[in-house]
């Protein structure tokens, strides 16, 4: 078991649940109730959350597996990078927004589940 990937699991993991528990009512709910957005761009919108939200499943797996067993040492190859770009991303957006850009917690939580991705597949 390697450290990192532990950590990078347990890090995408807890974002699994701020993203699910604690996004569902502060973003979900609000979007679903909204009645001045097109129908097609609500749904969309509703159908990129459950992306993100499979997504996230899917890193703290992959990173589980990777801490567990030697031979999945490339998922933090994939889903390392990605987790810092997708963190890019959200600083991004945040900044066109007018908003600082730690202001959205998929910035910090995607960069500390990026950051332990990429360092553990460095440490491999």
């Amino acid at each position: 078991m390697t450290i990192l990937a532990a950590l990078a699991s347990l890090s995408a993991l807890v974002t699994f649940a701020v993203h699910t528990f604690t996004g569902g009512r502060v973003v979900a709910r609000p979007l679903l109730a909204d009645t001045h957005l097109p129908p097609a761009s609500k749904w969309l919108n509703y159908y990129c959350w459950h992306i993100t939200t499979v997504l996230l499943a899917a890193m703290a797996i992959a990173f589980a597996a990777t801490a567990l067993d030697a031979r999945y040492a490339a998922f933090p190859l994939l889903f390392g990078p990605l987790a810092l770009c997708l963190a890019g991303l959200s600083a991004a957006i945040a900044i066109k927004a007018g908003m600082a850009p730690l202001r959205l917690p998929s910035t910090s939580l995607f960069a500390l589940t990026g950051g332990l991705g990429v360092a553990s597949a460095l440490a491999n």
